[in-house]
């Protein structure tokens, strides 16, 4: 499998540049997984369903399913926050390619995504794992870029980028 992160602040276009990235994959007939990482507390289930009520009773996992889809749900013991690796590690391994949105300190290739609207910094300059800038303002880049600059609007162009690197993203565990 694949593995490349999308790295960059809030605002910067990370998840409408995965999910026109998925898209393209899947119509090219490649299996996509996304890992996104959640940076607060979040609630996908609603008080009063089944799965919220088995969890609410203490129950370690819950697994929920369809001929359609499958949700587990597992507790954690104690506040943690799990690494890629082991994270990737429940992902099903016959994935082509995992797009890891978040986890900016992630020891593995990304693309960095950067809009120069948000005002907020690069992460290219302190992170070698950058191999490539996804951005609407490449002028404003403020030092020269790694091995790739990429319009954040052209999604097309950085799906044929990430094919045509592809061996730079093969993960091995």
């Amino acid at each position: 499998m694949k593995v490349v992160g999308f790295a960059g602040f809030s605002g910067s276009g990370k998840t409408t540049l995965v999910e026109a990235l998925v898209k393209r994959f899947v119509q090219k007939g490649l299996r996509v997984s996304v890992l996104k990482h959640a940076h607060h507390r979040f609630e996908f289930d609603h008080p009063g369903k089944d799965t919220w009520r088995h969890r609410e009773a203490g129950a370690f996992e819950v697994l929920a399913a369809s001929d359609r889809l499958i949700t587990l749900q597992r507790r954690l013991p104690e506040p943690q926050e799990l690494g890629v690796p082991e994270l990737l590690l429940m992902l099903d391994p016959a994935a082509d390619w995992v797009f890891v949105e978040g986890f900016k300190q992630a020891r593995l290739p990304k693309v960095e995504v950067w809009r120069a609207s948000t005002g907020r910094p690069l992460c290219y300059p302190e992170d070698a794992q950058v191999l490539a800038i996804a951005t609407d303002s490449p002028q404003q880049l403020p030092q020269p870029a790694p091995a790739a600059v990429l319009d954040i609007n052209a999604p097309a162009a950085v799906a044929d980028w990430l094919t045509d690197n592809a061996p730079k993203f093969e993960y091995l565990p």
